[in-house]
């Protein structure tokens, strides 16, 4: 982007930074609405798994589209049409059929796929010398929108009745998508790399293992994050009755400890390198998970959530910043891989817990275990990432 107005780059990064921070909302909030949806609609847990497909289908199609707007350098076209779409999606879930509401899910989710990837893009360029920072803060503000998600829903929702919730969230994105649209349309520009380094698109990145592993590790780590937000709300309810009203649910608490640890990311940062800190989130998250699957009351539960909640919070942002740097400045503009994995990856994995919890007789905790081991799986391949990359990450951030 160019420095030529600094006043304008600052309002395009508040309205970037608001923006994800409403996403947020809009991305989480099927996780708060599940449990009014199965009473709305009297579903067991495998139909209830089926709005994650939904929305991670139109987020899949979302983020494909991306990648034709980032070819075009239009990320900010791609984030104001995203805005509208997830606003529009957002109040289709008040039609009153099953399969209407899988279809706002999946509007919804299609302009998630819109926004996502296209403002960490505007981020990533914005701030390429302090990349993993940058976008900690950034997916800070998405995740105080996750944490508001469920105290939101379950202020102005009434019984099975969703509408004012999502009129107040669709209103306030179509107002930041207007906002965006009225940016001037040369603002944004290709990034330019440094002298040490220039853009070299025939430099392959997608012939090299080491970019798969890298998105395999989004695809699976997404995919615990989404499931995560998705039903632990509706676990909560299984463990202990009557849990739904405790002053601190677990949920709100998971999405406090994810924002707190991107606050606190940079600091660590400081002394640790990506590697490093990828291990020690993961180590984290087990211990975490350790004890939310082992609990049989709420408050077990709430400090398993805590825990898994902050070591969570850096694993995006930073597995992504280990992508950039690892294949240079060009990375920003080819990164649809790795959104899409991560995509396919939360799609997959809610679903596949609402499958095996209804295999089960709707027992949530044996599918809640598949969270357990993705968390394992991601422990082994850090441990072969930070083998082959050593070398380019000795430097510290």
């Amino acid at each position: 982007m160019p420095p030529v107005n600094s006043s304008t780059i600052r309002i395009v990064k508040i309205l970037l930074h608001a923006g994800f921070f409403v996403s947020g909302i809009a991305t989480v909030i099927i996780g708060q609405l599940l449990p009014i949806l199965k009473e709305k609609f009297a579903l067991n847990d495998g139909q209830l798994g089926n709005f994650f497909p939904a929305q991670f289908a139109g987020s899949l199609i979302g983020t494909f589209l991306t990648n034709w707007f980032g070819k075009r350098n239009q990320f900010l076209m791609a984030s104001l049409l995203g805005c509208f779409l997830m606003g529009a999606g957002i109040l289709m879930l008040n039609f009153g059929s099953y399969e209407l509401c899988l279809f706002g899910f999946f509007v919804n989710g299609l302009g998630i796929g819109l926004t996502l990837p296209s403002i960490n893009m505007l981020i990533l360029e914005l701030n390429p010398t302090r990349a993993a920072s940058a976008l900690s803060v950034l997916n800070f503000f998405w995740g105080v929108g996750a944490i508001i998600s469920q105290p939101f829903v379950d202020f102005f929702a009434r019984g099975t009745n969703i509408f004012t919730p999502t009129i107040i969230l669709s209103i306030v994105l179509f107002a930041i998508g207007a906002a965006l649209v009225l940016l001037p349309k040369d603002i944004e520009q290709k990034p330019v790399a440094g002298d040490e380094e220039a853009v070299d698109f025939s430099i392959p990145i997608w012939t090299n293992p080491i970019a798969w592993m890298i998105a395999g590790f989004n695809f699976i780590h997404v995919g615990f994050e989404s499931a995560m937000g998705g039903w632990l709300k509706t676990y909560t309810q299984r463990v202990e009755d009557g849990a739904v009203a405790t002053l601190l649910p677990p949920i709100f608490l998971f999405f406090v400890f994810f924002v707190v640890g991107r606050g606190v990311a940079p600091l660590f940062f400081r002394f640790l390198n990506e590697n490093k800190m990828l291990f020690l989130s993961l180590l984290t998250i087990l211990l975490g998970m350790a004890i939310l699957l082992s609990a049989r009351n709420v408050f077990l539960l709430s400090v398993g959530a805590s825990i898994a909640g902050f070591g969570t919070s850096s694993v995006f942002p930073t597995n992504m910043s280990r992508f950039t740097k690892t294949f240079g400045a060009s990375a920003s503009r080819r990164a649809m891989p790795f959104f899409i994995c991560g995509t396919l990856g939360a799609a997959f994995t809610t679903w596949f817990i609402g499958y095996v919890s209804s295999r089960n007789a709707n027992d949530l905790r044996s599918g809640m275990f598949i969270l357990m081991g993705s968390v394992v799986v991601l422990i082994v391949l850090q441990i072969i990432l930070q083998f082959k990359t050593n070398k380019s990450f000795e430097s510290r951030l």
